[in-house]
């Protein structure tokens, strides 16, 4: 994937770093995997706004992606790479053999015309589903389960992957995008390879219309509120809002969030680093 930088012909073009779209095969989506999306702006049944900043935006259709990759032992062709306007990364539609279709977070140097498997006994190659215990160690991984067939939850993002480390017992042990390891059942699926756009972080929008385009309306600073408004808000000329914190008073910079008694705290091996 490359990225287009513009001349500064205008003010929003001089910062403006956008993706080349190369990778894209095609414009059109598969009309049996869309679904009308609903916009709330960030209301609810009341028609009272309970999150702030959402609002407006292009409209959007949203792509079903099957995040269980479940049909096992029947081989599937890649007929296009597309863009997906609710994620980061892009999407390929798979054919199978049998005539059904499906998307799939696509991974990075997937081409047209390439042949995926998924389930026990496949080869570990790019875009092929394994169970964790049938994936070499060292390989670079992404759409990791974290149950038996529940589908994936972990490194979907653009340019997202973890690293198979080792085995212990049931449990393979994963090093995550954060830094974490963690432990998972060896019997979780997980595909081989990175995720696509790797480059999404080098990205520059160069005005704020095109995050309006998104549907996110602008921010307040927290500074500037009133202090009925925000724990850092109020002060006479410009305050520096004394120690940084959220909305509701939780402290911003180095402290804990996550509960001491969660169940899942024996699997993480290693907290990711601060």
């Amino acid at each position: 994937m490359a990225l287009k930088k513009f001349k500064p012909t205008t003010s929003s073009q001089r910062f403006k770093i956008i993706s080349t779209f190369d990778e894209i095969t095609t414009s059109t989506p598969e009309k049996s995997l869309l679904a009308t999306k609903k916009r709330s702006g960030g209301r609810n049944n009341d028609g009272k706004m309970t999150m702030r900043y959402i609002g407006g935006g292009h409209k959007q259709k949203y792509r079903f992606i099957d995040f269980k990759r479940d049909k096992d032992g029947i081989p599937a062709n890649v007929q296009s790479i597309e863009y997906d306007p609710n994620r980061t990364a892009r999407i390929a539609l798979l054919v199978y053999a049998d005539g059904e279709k499906r998307y799939i977070i696509a991974p990075n140097g997937l081409q047209v015309g390439t042949k995926l498997y998924s389930g026990a006994g496949v080869a570990p190659e790019i875009g092929n589903t394994l169970l964790l215990s049938e994936i070499p160690f060292g390989t670079v991984i992404h759409n990791i389960e974290l149950r038996p067939g529940q589908g994936a939850k972990m490194a979907r993002s653009a340019g997202s992957y973890a690293q198979l480390v080792s085995r212990d017992g049931k449990y393979a042990i994963i090093k995550l995008p954060s830094g974490e390891t963690r432990m998972i059942l060896q019997i979780c699926r997980a595909t081989v390879g990175t995720v696509s756009n790797p480059d999404h972080n080098l990205e520059r929008s160069g005005k704020a219309g095109r995050s309006r385009w998104l549907g996110r309306r602008p921010r307040t600073s927290a500074v500037n509120m009133n202090p009925v408004d925000h724990p850092m808000g109020g002060g006479e000329g410009r305050a520096t809002g004394g120690h940084p914190r959220s909305r509701k008073g939780i402290p911003a910079k180095g402290y804990r969030t996550r509960n001491k008694k969660k169940d899942s705290n024996k699997f993480i091996v290693e907290r990711k680093k601060k």
